[in-house]
């Protein structure tokens, strides 16, 4: 790595905390401008030549830098071994003392030994008592009267001489200054370097919008993405869209692409589908597109027509804010009325699962108001939905069209097919999910049947949902349950005759045909069955 975050590094030199290593990597940035300008100064798009000519080089800054710093500096700046020799004259002078009375006291060592016979002294130092000599007590008789006590150890004595103590002063003293000064020159070498701080503000600019381009070139070569068009229309056009993060995460499988058009005619798309089935992906994606777009990049598509956009705005995600005291549902309402009141009819409006942080009635009743609210807006929205109610807006409202991410139900499982497709979701197989996501099993079940009551209509002697009691041991069906078997009977098969209706076939591929007669059939099986056993 030879460019490093040059706009952190020099926040650091303006703050005065930038140690040596920063320095370095300073430098390092500083040495690689050249041959980066040289490669922008001939390029065909005007962005880069301007970039290149930002990052012309800073020859005296990066020379300065270069006859200072050794190349691995210590972190920690008082411990010396920053700058190089030849750096500061007094430095060096300093840094000589020192190494000639290293070599002075190992020649002492050589001939104290030759001296007093002793094959096992040695000369060393602690930062308690200095320089010391070390006689074993073996060899104790051999001491010159010359040598001054200075420790007892266990199983040898420390002396001192008046020549040792001499040398000592001169070498820690040369250390001690040299460290001293050393950090004095490091800190005037930084000061230098913040008076070239708009010159450094304005390449660190210029280094992260190279980065970023680099970044969304390499993704989009590696990714097949494709150059958008954008145009100052109002239509949204985005044929084989697809999530740039949840694409790259998938590991060995497909990603399932989508088209999506949004414009005059169909401005609001109300899109219903069972949790998991992909809808929260295909409004993010959306909006990442859009965002790609507008921001110059390719996009994750087939092709893409972007009608300008002046914002974006995103009601997703549920979560609260304790420490201002706002519940879930708090939040989701602050969010939405922000988007009723600043969206307009250029703006792109991402709204997942607006009113489900409250009761059945209040939550569609909120939902669908924002619907109506929305589409006399304008602007472009998508709006995921579990309340299938919405998709009557359809018939009411010119600019809404409902859409649905297609499952299969196979074997009393589902399968997500991925697919936007055309007209709303006639289940929401929330029961289905839950058995996917580990649900026991006796759960699901007693689910299935509580469903099955509520969808009919039984009711019990006070006109509730009868909840499927009559399973319970001891519990008995009133007498007028029987009356209600033939009107429930005739309640769902007219319902099913209305959901064969709706069947818009002229609107459906072949593919999705197929699906959606899969999915009637397995209705109609699942009808006949609970007739037999009526």
């Amino acid at each position: 790595k030879q460019v490093y975050d040059v706009g952190r590094l020099a926040g650091k030199v303006a703050m005065g905390t930038a140690n040596a290593r920063d320095l370095v990597a300073l430098r390092s940035s500083l040495e690689t401008l050249p041959a980066l300008a040289g490669l922008l100064e001939d390029a065909d798009a005007g962005l880069l030549r301007d970039l290149g000519a930002d990052l012309g080089p800073l020859p005296e800054l990066t020379d300065l830098l270069a006859r200072a710093l050794v190349d691995d500096p210590p972190v920690v700046l008082t411990e010396g071994g920053l700058l190089r020799d030849g750096f500061d004259p007094e430095l060096d002078e300093l840094r000589l003392i020192q190494r000639d009375g290293r070599g002075w006291i190992a020649a002492l060592q050589a001939r104290e030994r030759e001296r007093t016979g002793i094959g096992s002294l040695k000369i060393g130092f602690n930062k308690v008592f200095g320089y010391y000599i070390e006689v074993t007590r073996a060899n104790l008789h051999l001491v010159p009267p010359e040598y001054e006590r200075r420790q007892t150890l266990a199983n040898a004595e420390r002396f001192v001489t008046p020549e040792l103590k001499e040398m000592e002063a001169k070498v820690l003293g040369a250390e001690d200054r040299a460290k001293a000064l050393e950090y004095r020159r490091f800190l005037e070498l930084r000061d230098e370097v913040a008076g070239h701080l708009e010159a450094l503000q304005t390449r660190a600019r210029a280094l992260a919008v190279l980065d970023t381009v680099a970044a969304l070139a390499e993704v989009a070569v590696e990714r097949g993405y494709v150059c958008p068009r954008v145009h100052e229309g109002f239509a949204l056009e985005i044929r084989g869209g697809r999530h740039p993060v949840v694409e790259a995460a998938l590991q060995g499988e497909r990603f399932v692409p989508n088209d999506l058009v949004l414009d005059e005619d169909q401005h609001l798309a109300i899109i219903t589908g069972p949790n998991m089935a992909g809808k929260s992906t295909i409004l993010r994606q959306t909006a990442l597109i859009v965002l790609l777009a507008q921001m110059g990049s390719f996009v994750p598509a087939e092709s893409a027509a972007v009608g300008l956009v002046d914002r974006i705005f995103t009601r997703v995600g549920a979560s609260d804010d304790l420490s201002r005291g706002r519940s879930t549902f708090m939040v989701e309402m602050t969010e939405t009325a922000n988007i009723l009141h600043n969206a307009t009819p250029r703006s792109l409006v991402v709204l997942d699962e607006i009113g489900r942080g409250t009761s059945t009635f209040d939550g569609l009743s909120i939902a669908w108001a924002v619907a109506e609210h929305i589409h006399d807006l304008g602007c472009r929205t998508l709006f995921a939905t579990h309340y299938h109610e919405l998709t009557d807006l359809e018939r009411t409202l010119k600019g809404v069209r409902n859409f649905n991410v297609a499952v299969k139900e196979w074997e009393g499982r589902v399968i997500f097919l991925r697919r936007l497709v055309e007209g709303g979701a006639s289940r929401s197989y929330g029961i289905q999910v839950g058995r996917l996501a580990g649900l026991p099993e006796a759960v699901v079940d007693r689910a299935g049947e509580i469903l099955r009551n509520l969808e009919e209509g039984e009711l019990d002697e006070g006109g509730r949902p009868r909840l499927a009691l009559s399973h319970r041991v001891g519990a008995r069906a009133p007498a007028q349950q029987l009356d209600l078997f033939a009107a429930a009977r005739e309640r769902r098969l007219t319902g099913f005759a209305r959901e064969v209706a709706a069947v818009e076939v002229e609107r459906l591929t072949p593919v999705e045909a197929l699906v959606r007669l899969d999915e009637l059939r397995a209705r109609a099986r699942e009808l006949l069955a609970r007739e037999a056993k009526e």
